[in-house]
């Protein structure tokens, strides 16, 4: 490995981390959500409807929300985060298509997206 490579590889790793860490707290504040990666967490749609209902709070009851409804809880989510000013980056048919494990990169880059749009926000 080169030396050009090593320093990006770890600024790689520090957005990662920084992202999981505004992450935090979604099991204990949302039940039937616990963020551990960028792939698998987000399968039901349960991980994005916490992480817009956190600076939409009123835009809907999360209590009402099921994890067997992917398909609405996608829809929900990013009707909401659209309507807040992210930019839809995912489609509700490729996050159904991509099943139990949707691809990190997407999710990863969409949740970037929330911590630009937020990350000022209490």
């Amino acid at each position: 490995m080169s030396a050009r490579q090593a320093p990006h590889r770890h600024d790689s790793s520090i957005r990662i981390q920084s992202k999981m860490h505004f992450c935090d707290g979604f099991k204990t504040e949302w039940q039937n959500v616990n963020v551990t990666n960028f792939s698998s967490s987000w399968a039901d749609g349960m991980a994005f409807c916490a992480l817009i209902h956190r600076f939409a709070p009123h835009s809907f009851d999360f209590s009402k929300l099921d994890p067997k409804n992917r398909r609405g809880n996608f829809e929900l989510a990013f009707k909401v985060s659209e309507d807040n000013g992210i930019f839809p980056l995912l489609e509700v048919d490729d996050m159904i298509m991509m099943g139990d494990r949707p691809d990190w990169k997407c999710v990863f880059t969409y949740v970037q997206s929330f911590y630009k749009q937020f990350r000022d926000h209490p």
